[in-house]
């Protein structure tokens, strides 16, 4: 692999269709990350002892091999090459693990290798702290805690059923939280229903989804034969492959994008691994993020002071 593994690109796009973003131009590690595990079969979790309100919560949901593990690993590496520092909440609990296991995911990562599924009956809650490379005092350092969890838990909530407590927990809490919804391009039918019965969960935990941020992701989007498609292709798939998705999307405004990690290849040991990572995703998908939570993009220029400082002293 090469030091900087990401795809030459030069054209990199804020893809994500929604009500406030349109289609349009903005410019497997076997680390389990910070690994603070949360057993979802013991009563006893974070919430009992005091969940941190002073970071913004992303919660990725996804049946099993969705891509969801690929998709957080690809965008953390993303951020910490490409967009600032990326490093553990150090005052958090078991920051100096969290930094041993960043080291060696981000080892992982560009060595390409694909990230280990989740376990079943764990929950992966990662606390970082993101310190933007962009001078401007507008885009400042934000708190993430990434919360990820195996598909087979997200399938148990069909016929109304509750998540497992350690799930339940985060969702009925009112902490600024963030929602990304992976769907996998080759198993979109199977997975429409699945979709549906966690919207009808964050309703009845009072989540209204015209409020929330929340991005659906159809992944695995190379297996279509195009590495992007145009609004109209991503808008046609999710409306034959994803019907009561996409009313949802139509209905409440929710924003829809695709991923795709790059070029993937199968070794003589029949292990998949990446042989090139594309960043235009990640970008999508980090950008998104960042903005939604922060009001400015990565990218913003400055204010008009600003502007003129920079110009001045660079």
């Amino acid at each position: 692999m090469p030091t900087n593994p990401w795809e030459n690109n030069d054209d990199l796009q804020s893809e994500v269709r929604s009500e406030n973003h349109p289609f349009e131009d903005n410019n497997r590690s076997t680390t389990r990350q910070n690994s603070r595990l949360i057993d979802i079969d013991d009563n006893t979790t974070d919430t009992e002892e005091g969940l941190n309100t002073d970071t913004n919560y992303v919660f990725f949901f996804g049946t099993a091999m969705a891509g969801k593990s690929v998709i957080l690993s690809s965008m953390l590496y993303y951020m910490s090459t490409q967009i600032g520092i990326l490093k553990p909440q150090y005052g958090s609990r078991n920051s100096e693990e969290a930094e041993v296991l960043l080291d060696t995911f981000f080892e992982g990562m560009g060595r390409g290798q694909l990230p280990d599924r989740t376990t079943r009956g764990e929950v992966t809650k990662l606390d970082l702290l993101l310190e933007p490379n962009n001078k401007s005092k507008k885009v400042r350092p934000i708190n993430l805690t990434f919360l990820e969890t195996s598909g087979e838990n997200h399938a148990e909530i069909l016929y109304g059923r509750n998540y497992v407590v350690a799930i339940e927990d985060f969702l009925k809490r009112k902490l600024n939280m963030s929602f990304v919804v992976v769907v996998a391009y080759d198993e979109a039918e199977e997975q429409d229903r699945y979709i549906d019965a966690f919207f009808n969960t964050l309703q009845r935990h009072k989540r209204e989804l015209k409020n929330q941020h929340l991005i659906v992701l159809i992944s695995k989007w190379d297996k279509s034969g195009s590495s992007a498609p145009t609004e109209e292709e991503l808008e046609e798939f999710v409306s034959s492959r994803l019907r009561r998705t996409w009313q949802r999307i139509e209905t409440d405004g929710l924003s829809l994008s695709y991923y795709s990690i790059g070029s993937v290849r199968r070794n003589e040991r029949g292990i998949d691994v990446i042989e090139r990572l594309n960043p235009r995703s990640a970008s999508i998908l980090t950008n998104w993020l960042y903005e939604g939570i922060v009001g400015y993009p990565l990218d913003y220029e400055g204010t008009f002071w600003e502007r003129i400082k920079f110009n001045l002293f660079g």
